[in-house]
């Protein structure tokens, strides 16, 4: 609000009731404040078996998030936080590595937790320059690298090392939050995801994604020319993925007869499957794009990373389990723990 267009006489229009009060509360030690703030916290915990439900308040979002973790193995002993992103959904479907993997049940035997958020649908897990209609308040990345790191070691004792995979949208957030702040992340792996964001194509492929949940990419880095889209791109930063164990994997786009009979299997309409099997190709060829210039980016700077290359493949799940299953050695190593 303008409030110079106030008119400099209502400066002198303060009741006297009112210059009495504050300077009593000056002089007389009083404290005229507003409510505080609510801080970020663990607001509840419901225990299932060997997965804990949690709610957690985000102070930068002012709202509760779902944190699903699974304990390790021996949960007498402390063990490093291994955080899995989902995709576009943000697990909130049956899209998810829960529903679509064995990732979960392989993973119960590791001395590790798994750490995964429920929700971010088609927000890069990115924090958001203003509120979006559809997408409401998003400040992930604040979330993610501040407010819940701490509060997760707090309540599970872990040992304080993090490791982070993510999947398609966030295969690209997983190296933005690793940039976000170096050193939180020992290992990170990024699977079937576009790392160059500022580009034309970068930007486009964004765009599809958010668009998917209705938003608008002006509501999270502005205009195409505004700066924040570099600032936010890792292959541009890339140089902060250095000291950090990088597994990085895409296909090549090119389907074998499984993929064909899964996306043809679908649904009961074959125009809608042969659209999905058309766009599983696309995407993947496209993201294998963006991987191989993230290759060349942190090859140009001797930033050394693990890749999986695989000559074919779509972008669907059933790849994603496998990448893993490959990458799980080298995130156990940067946890410090047995794979």
């Amino acid at each position: 609000m303008n409030r110079r267009s106030i008119r400099r006489t209502r400066l002198f229009a303060i009741p006297a009731l009112a210059v009495i009060t504050a300077l009593s509360t000056v002089f007389l030690g009083g404290v005229a404040t507003a409510d505080a703030p609510k801080p970020s916290a663990i607001s509840s915990i419901v225990k299932d078996g060997q997965t804990w439900h949690m709610k957690v308040y985000s102070a930068a979002m002012a709202q509760d998030i779902t944190i699903d973790v699974q304990r390790p193995v021996d949960e007498s002993q402390p063990a490093p936080n291994f955080y899995l992103l989902n995709g576009l959904d943000g697990g909130l479907s049956d899209a998810s590595w829960t529903a679509q993997t064995n990732a979960l049940q392989f993973l119960a035997a590791k001395q590790v937790n798994v750490v995964q958020p429920i929700g971010g649908f088609a927000s890069y897990y990115t924090d958001w320059d203003k509120p979006d209609p559809s997408i409401g308040v998003a400040k992930w990345r604040t979330f993610l690298t501040e407010e819940l790191p701490p509060l997760l070691d707090d309540a599970l004792h872990s040992t304080g090392v993090n490791a982070l995979a993510g999947v398609s949208m966030s295969g690209t957030s997983v190296l933005q939050l690793a940039e976000a702040k170096p050193g939180l992340w020992k290992s990170v792996a990024a699977y079937s995801g576009c790392a160059q964001i500022a580009d034309p194509m970068g930007q486009q492929f964004v765009k599809l994604v958010v668009q998917r949940g209705r938003g608008n990419t002006e509501n999270m880095y502005g205009p195409d020319n505004s700066p924040e889209w570099a600032a936010n791109d890792p292959v541009i930063n890339a140089e902060k993925l250095r000291g950090t164990s990088l597994f990085v994997s895409s296909g090549s786009g090119i389907p074998v007869p499984d993929d064909v009979k899964y996306y043809l299997t679908m649904d009961q309409d074959p125009v809608s499957n042969a659209e999905s099997l058309a766009l599983g190709i696309l995407i993947e060829g496209a993201v294998n794009q963006c991987t191989h210039n993230l290759k060349a980016k942190l090859d140009s700077i001797d930033i050394p990373a693990t890749y999986d290359f695989t000559p074919v493949g779509t972008h669907y799940w059933p790849y994603w389990n496998d990448a893993l299953h490959v990458s799980w050695p080298q995130l156990a190593q940067g946890m410090g723990i047995q794979p």
